[in-house]
Order: structure tokens, then sequence, then C-alpha cells
């Protein structure tokens, strides 16, 4: 399962980080890593983007980055 088939108010934990390079560096220095509790805030009407809480703070991540993100 990855974060953009979460629902809205579930509480997840990430498990993998997919992507390379640039990508997967841009996600990590949102501070989404291995381990790091995600709380689903909102989710835009049409999908994009999803609104988290990544440690203390709110985040909007894209459609695609959420889809790199392997969560359980």
């Amino acid at each position: 399962m990855t974060l953009r088939d979460v629902k809205i108010g579930d509480t997840v934990r990430v498990v993998k980080l997919h992507g390379e390079g640039a990508v997967k560096r841009r996600i990590m220095d949102m501070g989404i890593t291995k381990g790091t509790e995600i709380y689903v805030r909102k989710v835009a009407p049409l999908g994009d983007p999803v609104e988290v809480t990544v440690r203390g703070y709110e985040l909007s991540v894209r459609k695609a980055d959420a889809e790199m993100v392997e969560v359980a």
C-alpha cells in the first residue's frame, strides 16, 4: 500500500521509499523517512494533493510523490 491509498484520518508508518535520485532525496528532505508516522489530514477534491502531518508539521504531497512512499 502506498501513501496515495490511505484514507483520511488514518495514521500509517513508512516502510520503504521508492524512486531514485533527486525525487527520493526531495521526499526525504520533507521528513518522510523509513519508520516515520504520517497522519492523512485531507485530500483535495480531485485527489491531488494530499495533506498530511509529518513530524508535527503539515505538508502537501503530490499524488506522484505519494505513490513512491510505501506504508503499513
